[in-house]
């Protein structure tokens, strides 16, 4: 099979990087992007700016491929519209015909065999099905397949229990699942003077509060937790390493601390009714209410699509939907540092000799992700099909740390339980609990 080609699903950041590794060992690589461009969801949030440098969202690959074609990377922290215009797509054209858009993968399958059949499976390439945007159908044949298409396209659900709240469909026009563009005027007016309430706590709701705490005519914001207290909600602040991500956990509590904010925590969504006005009604399932909504931003963490992997055998914690090799490092249940060791082809192998998940998507529905964490599993992963294990399992990156540790990441507990930090450094910061009554 060592004449065919490997196969990357998404030309996003990770994608992108597992192709320019893949080309700088000689190797035969296609990518499949089903977007008209690269960095296709990037653009989706387009207008918010990301807490990693310049510095940090360069794959080593892409800019050993960039810089003799006279490309450098700016300075400072780029929007995502930046980081897609300047990065992403002078990469993808650098890569050239190895890359095609308005082609989304289907499914993916060993030749002539299900998932149900063992006999002569491992000595079988992957068929990789194609659909182009104008109904075309092909069948690539490939020697291994890097899954690296995000989970942008299945967001969290408003519901506590991970599956859509009752009446949450129907309320549709009033609940959306991205950070809204608030510099865009008519976007911002929508909001202005509006009940909004913000579901999620990881950095989308923080950068979301943030957003609309500085609105001219400002919304009336209740922020909605489902743990029970605030806790390390607010990250690391300046004991971040990123001190962008620790600045806006800051900007975050101040909102909050000068009352611009209402919190309520504990609260599980159960179920979104309609009230004579059109506007919402929230209910939790511990009989909680909150009355008179005019919006809800949903921002409560994505899931993996695994449905068009159903003929691959992965081996997927049962918890996260990650590898269940790499779901110890990042399951937040178990720690809220954010921080992840580096890891590579190793925690990243399936049953299903071959094939990989990367990126966002290798997380399953764990939080968290950095960039550069894509680059280094996409490097390792390349390494490993060219044949070179020695580099494949070597470890060539530091992550920085979050500066918070401490508690589980999903529901805080107190203090008294918790004798150390997740990342084994004593826990010597009180948790910040913020709670306020329903509205009636």
């Amino acid at each position: 099979m060592s004449d065919l080609p490997v196969v990357v699903v998404g030309a996003g950041p990770v994608g992108l990087a597992a192709a320019a590794e893949l080309a700088g060992r000689g190797q035969t690589v296609l990518v499949f992007e089903r977007g008209a461009h690269a960095g296709a969801a990037v653009a989706q949030w387009h207008h918010v700016r990301l807490f990693s440098k310049w510095s940090q969202l360069v794959a080593p690959a892409a800019r050993r491929l960039l810089e003799p074609r006279g490309w450098r990377a700016p300075a400072g922290y780029p929007t995502g519209e930046e980081w897609a215009r300047l990065y992403l797509r002078p990469l993808a054209e650098a890569l050239g015909d190895r890359v095609r858009f308005g082609a989304e993968v289907v499914g993916v399958a060993r030749r002539d065999r299900d998932r149900v059949v063992d006999a002569g499976r491992d000595s079988e390439p992957f068929t990789v099905h194609v659909r182009a945007s104008d109904g075309r159908e092909e069948r690539i044949t490939a020697r291994a397949v890097i899954d690296a298409s995000g989970t942008w396209s299945v967001p969290n659900p408003l519901g506590g229990d991970g599956l859509p709240a009752i009446g949450e469909a129907a309320a549709s026009d009033r609940i959306g699942y991205r950070v809204p563009n608030l510099t865009d005027a008519e976007v911002a007016a929508r909001y202005a003077g509006k009940h909004v309430v913000i579901a999620g706590s990881g950095h989308s709701a923080l950068t979301a509060l943030v957003a609309f705490a500085g609105l001219e005519s400002p919304a009336r914001i209740t922020w909605l937790l489902r743990r029970g207290a605030a806790g390390t909600v607010f990250g690391g602040g300046d004991a971040d390493q990123l001190p962008a991500r620790g600045a806006l956990g800051m900007r975050a509590k101040a909102a909050v601390e000068a009352g611009r904010v209402q919190v309520v925590t504990g609260f599980r969504t159960d179920e979104v009714e309609r009230a004579h006005d059109g506007r919402l009604v929230l209910r939790s399932s511990a009989g909680q209410r909150l009355d008179a909504v005019d919006e809800v931003v949903v921002l409560t963490g994505f899931r993996p699509d695994l449905a068009w992997l159903s003929e691959v055998r992965l081996e997927l914690d049962a918890t996260l939907q990650a590898p269940v090799a790499l779901a110890p490092l990042i399951d937040p249940n178990v720690h809220s540092c954010g921080t992840v060791y580096p890891h590579g082809v190793k925690e990243l192998s399936h049953p299903e000799e071959g094939f990989h998940l990367a990126g966002m998507k290798s997380y399953g529905r764990a939080p968290t992700f950095l960039a550069l964490t894509g680059y280094e599993q996409v490097r390792s992963i390349a390494a490993a099909i060219a044949g070179d294990l020695e580099s494949a399992g070597r470890v060539e990156l530091t992550l920085p740390e979050t500066g918070v540790c401490g508690g589980s990441g999903v529901f805080d507990v107190s203090t008294e339980e918790v004798s150390s930090g997740c990342c084994g450094i004593p826990a010597n910061s009180e948790p910040l609990t913020l709670s306020a009554p329903p509205s009636r």
